[in-house]
C-alpha cells in the first residue's frame, strides 16, 4: 500500500499504511516525550505495530529535530552573530560540538567591554564551528548520494581486491625463489612464539592510549556525531526484524542506518570465526590488532628475523580503504546484519570495525542492549551518548539483564588451579612492577581459597570442607574476612586490563597445555589439568543459535577473565552489591558470587547523558519496578519520567480471561508451595484441564510454575489415568528443557494442530505442556489455532528462601519508601516478578487484530484487586472472576462456539 502521511496535531507522521488510532496515540506522546527531553516507559501489545509506531514516531521526531537545526545554523551563518541557544527551544543543541560553547557566567563587577568581546569571541567561534560541520556533513551526504545512484563500490572493491591477490602472488613466488635458491638459509621457526607471552613493563599511572583498533593515521574517519538514535533489543533477530521494518516503512530510502554486533556475528575471517569461543574469537582478533600496531611501529627490528606463526599476522580484512567504502555502503542503504556481513565478505573488508566506523554519521544505530548497556562495551564500540536518544525495546527484563550482566560468580575450581601459574610467570624475568602486580593477584587467590575453607596445597576437587552452609556479606566485611582490604583493587584492576594477562594466559595454554617433559610431570601434574581444561573442546555440542539472549552476552573463556570481572564488582559501592559465600561439600563446588543489589548505578550514566530515553514493550506491567528501582535510584525525577499504555487492536469480545476460584468439586483453588503437590490439587487442575480440552478448540497452552512441578503433576496424571483422558481430547506435548528441542516440538505442535483441522476426528488440536519462565514462555508466536486458550496453574511467585531475593527484598525495604496503604517494597518485588512472568506467558497468544483466545487463571488468589491491577490494561478491563467451576467452564464454551462460528 502506498505510504501516508497523516496528522496527528501539528506533526505529520509518514506512515505505510492508515494507522490504527492506538498507533497515532503512540507516536504522538513518542514524539513528546523526545521533544521534551523525557524518560518514557510505553506498553504497546504485540500485534498493535509496535516497532511501526517507534521507527515512524521517532523519525518523525529526528526528522524536524534536523530540520530545526539546519534553519537555526542557516540564520547564524547569515547573520554571523546569533544567540547561542534557540530562545524558543532551548532544548535544541545545534551540534555535538556545541558542547561547552554556552556563554559561560563572568564574574561580578566586571567591565562591560570585556563581557561583551567574550561574548563576541563565543559567537565567532560558534560560527566557525558550524561553517567546519556543515562543509563535512555537506561532503559527506554527497559522498552517499553518490553511492546511491552508483555501484561505484562493488567495482573500487573487486580492482581492489585483485591488487591484492597479485601482490600476494608475486610475494609468495619470490618467497620461494629465496627459499629454493642457491646457498638459500630458511629463516628460524620459532619455537612457540613465546615473545607473544612476556608481559611487558607496566606503569600503573601512565595514560597510554588503549589499543582501540584503529590506527593513529586513521583519525580522518572520526566524524562529529550527528543527532542519532540508538534502538536497543534484546537478540539479534528481533533486531534484523526491526531492521526490515525500517525497510518497508516511509523511512526507508533516506535513514542512515548501521546495525552492530559482536565479533562472533560480524566477523568474515575464517580461521578466527572457526575458534567457535567467544572469548577466543575476540582474544585472536585483538591479538592481530596488536601485531599489526607492533609492526608498524617497528617493534620487530630489535627481535631476531623469525618467521612468525600464521595465527599471529595482522588480518587481511582490515584494511583501512576498504573499510571506508564499506562503511559508505552501509550507511548508503538499509542493511541488516546478515546483509553487512556479506557485504564484508565481497568487499574483504571487516563489518565489525566498518559498522563502528559508521556509527559517527548514522541517524539510526540497531545494537543489542548488552553492548549499549555495558559500559566498558559501550566505550570500546565507540558509543556516545551525550545528547543522544536511546529506544530499548522488548525491556520487560531490562532490571533482570543489567543486574545479570554485572553479577559475577567464580567457583573454587577456578580459583584454586590458577595459583598454579605463578611458577611460569614468575620464572620470566620479568620488571618490578609485573612482579609486584603478580603477586598481589596470586595473594588474593589465596585469600579467596581460604576463605572457603579450602587449602591451596592440596586438590579442590577432593578436598573436603568441614563447614558448608552459605553465607551472605556485605563487601567491606568481605574484605575484611578474606584480609585483602589493605590491596588497591583499583589498581589491580587496571593492571589487569592494561597487562592483559588473562590473554597471556590463553598463551600459555596454547604453548604448555598439551607437552610437558617428563622431568616437569609430576610437578606440573596439577596446573597441565588446569591448561587442558581450558583448551577448546572438538567433542563439546556447540552453542546453540536458538538460545539469543545468552548468545549475545559475552562468556569470558578463562578463569582469570572471571577472577577479573569479581575484583572490579567489588570496587562496587559498600551499599550497591553483597558478596555470598556458597560452601559446598568440596573446594571445587563452592562459589563466591558478586550479586549487584542497585542496576540503577549503572543505568544512571545512560539516562544521565542522553537527551531522552523510552524503554518499551508489549508487557511493561507492573511499572512501579522501572519507576522504582531503575530510575528514582538513578536520581531521576518523577516528573521527568512519562508512562503510555494503549489497548490491543483486537475487539473487545476476542478475548475472554477468567479467573477460577474453585474447580469441579468445589475445591479451592489455590496452589501455593505448601499446597499445589497434594494429590487433590494435581487432580483437580487436571480435571479442569480435561474440561477445557473438550470445548476448545485448536492449540491449548498450559504453564505450570517450574519444570519440576510439572515432572510431578505429569507423573501424577500418568499413574491415575488423567494423561489418558486428556490424550484423548488433545494431543500431549511437552516442553523440552534443551534448546535444540524447541523447534522440533513447536513444529510436531503445530502440525498436529493443522492435522486435526483438516480431520474431523476425535482428538481436536493438541496441549502443549509449558513452564513459566521457560523457552515457550517468551518469543513464542501461538497466533491464531496455536494458541486458543492459555491456562495459568497458580502463581509463579520466585524462591522465597533464595540468599539472593532475600537480601534484594531487605535492601529495597531499606532503600525505598514504602507508599501508603500498599506492600513493602520487599513484598511487593515478589508479586512483580511472579506477574510480569505471568504477562509473558498469557501474552503468547493474541497476536493480530483479528486472533481470539481465552485465557484461564487457576488459582483464586488472581481475583486479589492487588494481582489484578498489575495485569496488562487491555486484559484486566475484560477479567471475569469465576467463583466455581460451572459458570466458568460454561463462558468459555460460548465464547469458542461465537467465535468459531463467526471465523
Amino acid at each position: 500500500m502506498a505510504n501516508e502521511t497523516q496528522k496527528v496535531g501539528t506533526i505529520h507522521f509518514p506512515f505505510p499504511f492508515t494507522p490504527y488510532s492506538i498507533q497515532e496515540d503512540f507516536m504522538a506522546e513518542l514524539y513528546r516525550v523526545l521533544e521534551a527531553g523525557k524518560i518514557g516507559i510505553f506498553e504497546s501489545p504485540t500485534g498493535t505495530g509496535k516497532s511501526l509506531s517507534l521507527i515512524c514516531g521517532a523519525l518523525s521526531w529526528l526528522r524536524d529535530f534536523e530540520q530545526k537545526k539546519r534553519e537555526e545554523e542557516a540564520r547564524l551563518l547569515e547573520t554571523g552573530t546569533g544567540p547561542l541557544h534557540d530562545e524558543k527551544d532551548e532544548s535544541l543543541c545545534l551540534s555535538s560540538s556545541c558542547e561547552g560553547a554556552a556563554a559561560t557566567p563572568r564574574p561580578a563587577g566586571e567591565p562591560a567591554w570585556v563581557t561583551q568581546f567574550v561574548q563576541k569571541k563565543e559567537e565567532r567561534d560558534l560560527v566557525d564551528r558550524l561553517k567546519a560541520e556543515q562543509a563535512r556533513r555537506k561532503q559527506r551526504e554527497e559522498r552517499l548520494q553518490q553511492l546511491q545512484h552508483r555501484a561505484r563500490f562493488k567495482y573500487a572493491a573487486r580492482r581492489l581486491r585483485q591488487e591484492e591477490e597479485e601482490t600476494e602472488h608475486l610475494l609468495r613466488l619470490s618467497r620461494e625463489m629465496l627459499e629454493t635458491g642457491p646457498g638459500a638459509e630458511r629463516p628460524e621457526q620459532l619455537e612457540s612464539g613465546e615473545e607473544e607471552l612476556v608481559l611487558a613493563e607496566y606503569e600503573s599511572d601512565e595514560e597510554k592510549k588503549a589499543a582501540s583498533g584503529v590506527d593513529e593515521d586513521e583519525d580522518d574517519l572520526e566524524e562529529e556525531h550527528v543527532t542519532k538514535i540508538y534502538y536497543c533489543s534484546r537478540t539479534h533477530s528481533q533486531l534484523a526484524q526491526f531492521v526490515h521494518e525500517v525497510k518497508k516503512s516511509p523511512f526507508g530510502k533516506d535513514v542512515r542506518l548501521v546495525s552492530l554486533g559482536s565479533r562472533q556475528n560480524l566477523c568474515v575471517n575464517e580461521d578466527v570465526k572457526s575458534l567457535g569461543s567467544v572469548q577466543l574469537i575476540n582474544d585472536r582478533c585483538v591479538d592481530m590488532q596488536r601485531s599489526r600496531h607492533e609492526k608498524k611501529k617497528g617493534a620487530e627490528e630489535e627481535r631476531p628475523k623469525r618467521r612468525r606463526q600464521e595465527k599471529q599476522a595482522a588480518c587481511p580484512f582490515y584494511n583501512h580503504e576498504q573499510m571506508g567504502l564499506l562503511r559508505d555502503e552501509a550507511l548508503a542503504e538499509v542493511k541488516d546484519i546478515e546483509q553487512l556481513l556479506a557485504l564484508g565478505k565481497e568487499a574483504r573488508a571487516c563489518p565489525y570495525y566498518g559498522s563502528r566506523l559508521a556509527i559517527p554519521a548514522a541517524q539510526l544505530v540497531v545494537l543489542p542492549y548488552q553492548m549499549l548497556l555495558h559500559a566498558a562495551t559501550r566505550q570500546a564500540a565507540g558509543i556516545r551518548l551525550q545528547e543522544q536518544v536511546v529506544i530499548i525495546d522488548e525491556a520487560h527484563n531490562l532490571i533482570d539483564t543489567i543486574t545479570g550482566m554485572h553479577s559475577v560468580e567464580v567457583s573454587g575450581s577456578q580459583v584454586a588451579p590458577l595459583l598454579n601459574v605463578h611458577w611460569l610467570l614468575l620464572r620470566k624475568r620479568l620488571k618490578a612492577k609485573n612482579l609486584m602486580y603478580l603477586k598481589q593477584i596470586l595473594y588474593l587467590l589465596e585469600k579467596f581459597v581460604a576463605v572457603l575453607g579450602g587449602n591451596i596445597k592440596q586438590n579442590p576437587n577432593t578436598q573436603s570442607l568441614s563447614q558448608t552452609g552459605t553465607e551472605l556479606k556485605t563487601i567491606n566485611d568481605f574484605l575484611f574476612q578474606s584480609q585483602i582490604d589493605n590491596i588497591n583493587l583499583f589498581k589491580v584492576q587496571r593492571y589487569c586490563e592494561k597487562s592483559m594477562i588473562s590473554r597471556k594466559l590463553f598463551g600459555f595454554t596454547e604453548r604448555y597445555g598439551a607437552v610437558l617433559s617428563s622431568r616437569e610431570q609430576p610437578k606440573l601434574a596439577g596446573f597441565q589439568q588446569f591448561l587442558q581444561s581450558l583448551q577448546p573442546r572438538t567433542t563439546e555440542a556447540p552453542a546453540d543459535p536458538a538460545d539469543e539472549s545468552q548468545a549475545s552476552a559475552p562468556r569470558p573463556a578463562s578463569p582469570l577473565m572471571h577472577i577479573e570481572g569479581f575484583l572490579a564488582a567489588l570496587t562496587t559501592a559498600n551499599q550497591d552489591g553483597r558478596v555470598i559465600l556458597s560452601r559446598q561439600g568440596s573446594l571445587s563446588q563452592s562459589t563466591l558470587k558478586f550479586l549487584l543489589l542497585n542496576p540503577a548505578v549503572h543505568f544512571a550514566q545512560v539516562v544521565k547523558e542522553c537527551r531522552a530515553v523510552v524503554i518499551a514493550g508489549g508487557t511493561m506491567q507492573p511499572v512501579s519496578d522501572f519507576r522504582q528501582q531503575l530510575l528514582a535510584c538513578a536520581g531521576v525525577e518523577a516528573e521527568r519520567v512519562v508512562e503510555f499504555s494503549c489497548g490491543h487492536v483486537i475487539p473487545p469480545d476476542n478475548i475472554l480471561p477468567l479467573v477460577i476460584c474453585s474447580g469441579i468439586s468445589n475445591q479451592p483453588l489455590e496452589f501455593t508451595f505448601q499446597k499445589r503437590e497434594l494429590p487433590q490439587m494435581m487432580d483437580e487442575a487436571g480435571r479442569i484441564l480435561c474440561n477445557l480440552c473438550s470445548v476448545v478448540p485448536g492449540g491449548v497452552v498450559c504453564f505450570f510454575p517450574s519444570y519440576e512441578y510439572l515432572r510431578q503433576v505429569h507423573g501424577h496424571w500418568e499413574k491415575g489415568g488423567l494423561l489418558g483422558r486428556l490424550a484423548a481430547r488433545k494431543k500431549i506435548f511437552q516442553e523440552p528443557k534443551s534448546t535444540h528441542q524447541v523447534e522440533q516440538v513447536l513444529l510436531a505442535y503445530s502440525r498436529c494442530i493443522q492435522a486435526c483441522g483438516q480431520e474431523r476426528g476425535g482428538v481436536t488440536g493438541a496441549l502443549l505442556l509449558s513452564v513459566v519462565g521457560g523457552k515457550m514462555s517468551e518469543g513464542i508466536n501461538f497466533s491464531d489455532n496455536l494458541g486458543r486458550c492459555v491456562v495459568m496453574v497458580g502463581m509463579p511467585f520466585p524462591n522465597i528462601r533464595s540468599p539472593e531475593l532475600q537480601e534484594k527484598m531487605a535492601y529495597l525495604d531499606q532503600t525505598l519508601p514504602r507508599a501508603p496503604g500498599q506492600a513493602p517494597p520487599g513484598k511487593n518485588l515478589v508479586e512483580n516478578l511472579c506477574m510480569k512472568a505471568v504477562n509473558q506467558s498469557i501474552g503468547r497468544a493474541i497476536r493480530h487484530q483479528k486472533d481470539f483466545a481465552s485465557i484461564v487463571l487457576l488459582d483464586q488468589r488472581y481475583a486479589r484487586p492487588p494481582v489484578l491491577a498489575k495485569l496488562p490494561a487491555w486484559i484486566r478491563a475484560r477479567v471475569e472472576v469465576k467463583a466455581t467451576f460451572g459458570p466458568a467452564i460454561a463462558a468459555v464454551q460460548k465464547f469458542h462456539r461465537e467465535k468459531s462460528a463467526s471465523s
